[in-house]
């Protein structure tokens, strides 16, 4: 092996008997962040990609081009409340998006009037703005913001009038669901207790449901839901229009089945309810809501892997009386639906929302029946986001529609005539490239067809440098969507592929279940498969392909890389897994055993070991050219598994740095999730550089 140029990492002989199993771990001690140890470790893997960075040409065009199509903005349907609207909105030139509210004014003309803008309080753009819920009246506002990335939501309530801040801050309330009761009085939400009470490393579990009334001090909030149960759980809550039902779900973890009940607020009162189950038992997934006509609607994937709307009355709401209002779809999933019951409709109408192999579809029920009448005309092969209406109900529905070619827009539908019109759009309007999209249909290892939405110059097919991106993981769908980054690379000449892989929702919760536990390997089987495809229909070579993820498509990556490095030049690997032994031990890793199992069980650490990338690592291994990017504050996937794979891929590989480097790039005061446009800026453009730098993208060319 050649002299080796990366910064120096002791190679301990750190080892953990499992159940009679020897598990190697010789950079354990690249787990504690603060040690001098680390922190000098650290610092020299910043100096080294700070000088392998300079080599990259392209960052500065990357940069230019991803500023000028984030350009676009982005706008968010309206929530109603009377004639007052609520809704988001980023022009091009603003780090955050914006909360305004907008209501007649004089003449009738609707008035803007910013409500919660980010920046403004927090010019550094370090504060997000997480979560927002106004009462039904649409007086009072219940918002979450948290600061450099933590997500540690602090939740307020704000006078939508005046701007006066009139209740909070409460803490602990991260990404909390607020149910709010009718004449804005008080609402319930989702708090974890206090530091102290339980062990540190379970201070980001164990979550209760309190009733809280606005204007009190926490101290008097009434437990409704959550003690004595598993720590994991998380809950969701919504209070029927009639504010006399209380429907709350609890979910173990992140996983895709939970438990249901409702409560009759009327008989029992808002401080006591007693709930009955609509299922008792994680059997499967079940989100109830009561709508306008009484009814319980249940949108569930019991016996209906790809989802069914039913019906059942709120008083006797278990599983042996359901009725099933719309039926599965055998080639649809089932993602959402709403009411349309105004006045002004001689028939009252359901919308529900498809995704067909990850395109978004509306259909129109009549609601007493669910007797399919039609569909809603969407603007192209793209995605939607929620359908919303009005709370007290109405006859038009909005939402959001983006595709590969086209910033978010909202469109407004209206039952009378069945008419879809723009509402409005992203504030922007950059010059988009002109691009090829096309789904592809492709075998995986043991013969299931995969999807995959290919994006690419117009013209010619022919070998280009591609990017491969995944995730495959938690029932998220890889759908289409308006991004900047690969309308970026594809403007410089590159083919941009997103995998439809097991793990997702794209084909309904078996899809999920066929990449999941014991199963996790067929989702990176899937990746090497759509990899092969890109080569063998003649997108791109080994040598010019790419694969990039974040999260748990951090982990795909370390898979895909540490399984067929052969099939790759390069890859970027972002927040991500990777010592799947001790996953649970750090971050929210205690949430996600339901996904990936435990190491506390014999068998399903034979799983983990079997394809953890930490643990796959091979001594003189051509790997490819690998960015890890972590960030300082992300509080669910702790850095400490890029540093210890950095590690061991710069002890393993053959390649020298200045041919197939393994670099870490860090990042302080952000975390997982939301960040400033202008951090969001240099992220991308420094990944593309990257990539374009090892697959022989040439930004300049085109």
């Amino acid at each position: 092996m050649p002299e080796r140029h990366y910064p120096a990492a002791e190679r301990t002989g750190c080892q953990d008997d499992l159940h009679g199993c020897r598990v190697a771990d010789p950079y354990r001690w690249l787990e504690d962040a603060r040690s001098p140890q680390t922190e000098e470790w650290s610092a020299a893997q910043d100096a080294l990609f700070g000088e392998q960075a300079q080599r990259w040409d392209g960052r500065a065009r990357f940069a230019a081009d991803v500023r000028e199509l984030l350009g676009a903005g982005f706008v968010g349907a309206p929530s109603w409340r009377g004639e007052r609207c609520l809704f988001m909105r980023r022009a091009g030139e603003q780090e955050h998006g914006v909360l305004y509210t907008a209501e007649p004014g004089p003449g009738g003309a609707a008035v803007e009037r910013a409500l919660i803008d980010p920046t403004a309080l927090d010019p550094g753009g370090a504060t997000t703005l997480d979560s927002w819920q106004p009462d039904r009246e649409g007086r009072l506002l219940a918002y979450q913001m948290s600061a450099g990335g933590d997500e540690e939501s602090l939740l307020r309530v704000m006078d939508i009038g005046t701007g006066e801040i009139v209740d909070g801050p409460l803490d602990r309330c991260r990404y909390s669901p607020v149910a709010w009761l009718p004449g804005g009085e008080a609402f319930y939400y989702v708090r974890r207790l206090p530091p102290g009470t339980v062990g540190a490393d379970e201070e980001q579990y164990h979550r209760r449901v309190y009733l809280h009334r606005v204007g009190t001090t926490t101290d008097r909030d009434v437990l409704v839901f959550g003690q004595g149960r598993d720590m994991t759980e998380n809950y969701g809550l919504s209070v029927s229009r009639d504010g006399r039902r209380l429907v709350l779900t609890a979910a173990a973890g992140t996983s895709g089945r939970n438990s249901a009940w409702i409560a009759d607020l009327a008989a029992d009162g808002w401080e006591r309810p007693r709930f009955t189950a609509v299922q008792d038992g994680p059997a499967a997934q079940a989100l109830p809501s009561v709508g306008g006509d009484g009814r319980l609607y249940v949108l569930t994937d019991r016996d209906a892997p790809r989802g069914r709307l039913c019906v059942t009355d709120p008083d006797t709401p278990g599983t042996d009386r359901w009725r099933t209002l719309v039926d599965s779809d055998p080639e649809a999933v089932m993602t959402d639906f709403a009411v349309l019951d105004g006045p002004q409709l001689d028939e009252h109408l359901l919308l529900v929302s498809w995704r067909r192999h990850a395109i978004s579809e509306i259909t129109v029920h009549e609601r007493a029946t669910g007797e399919r009448r039609g569909a809603v005309e969407l603007p192209g092969l793209g995605s939607i986001g929620g359908v919303t209406v009005r709370p007290e109900g109405g006859h038009e529905a909005w939402f959001g529609y983006s595709d590969t070619a086209t910033p978010p827009t909202v469109y407004a539908y209206d039952a009378r005539t069945g008419a879809v019109s723009l509402w409005a759009s992203a504030p922007g309007s950059p010059p988009v490239p002109d691009v090829r999209t096309e789904q592809v249909v492709f075998s995986s290892r043991d013969g299931t067809p995969v999807r995959m939405l290919v994006v690419s110059p117009a013209g010619e097919v022919r070998p280009r440098p591609a990017v491969l991106y995944g995730y495959g993981g938690f029932r998220i769908s890889m759908v289409p969507g308006y991004s900047a980054t690969a309308l970026s690379w594809v403007r410089a000449g590159g083919v941009y592929a997103v995998a439809n892989l097991r793990g997702g929702l794209e084909e309904g919760e078996d899809w999920h279940r066929g990449g999941m536990l014991g199963a996790k390997q067929n989702v990176f089987d899937d990746c090497a498969a759509a990899a092969e495809h890109l080569i063998g229909s003649g997108r791109t070579r080994p040598d010019r392909l790419a694969v990039m993820g974040g999260s748990n498509g951090g982990l795909l990556v370390g898979a895909a890389i540490t399984q067929r490095p052969d099939l790759f030049a390069a890859a970027v690997c972002s927040a991500p897994l990777l010592d799947m032994v001790r996953y649970e031990r750090s971050g929210l890793g205690a949430m996600w055993n339901v996904e990936f199992g435990s190491a506390e069980v014999p068998e399903e650490l034979a799983w983990l070991l079997d394809y953890s990338p930490y643990h796959r690592v091979v001594d003189g291994t051509a790997y490819p050219a690998t960015l890890f990017s972590v960030f300082d504050n992300d509080t669910r996937v702790d850095p400490l598994h890029a540093r210890k794979m950095c590690a061991a891929l710069q002890h393993a590989t053959c390649a020298r740095p200045d041919e197939r480097p393994v670099l870490l790039r860090r990042e302080s005061a952000v975390g997982h999730s939301s960040r400033a446009i202008s951090r969001t800026i240099g992220l991308s453009a420094d990944q593309l550089a990257f990539l374009a730098h090892h697959t022989g993208l040439d930004p300049a060319a085109e």
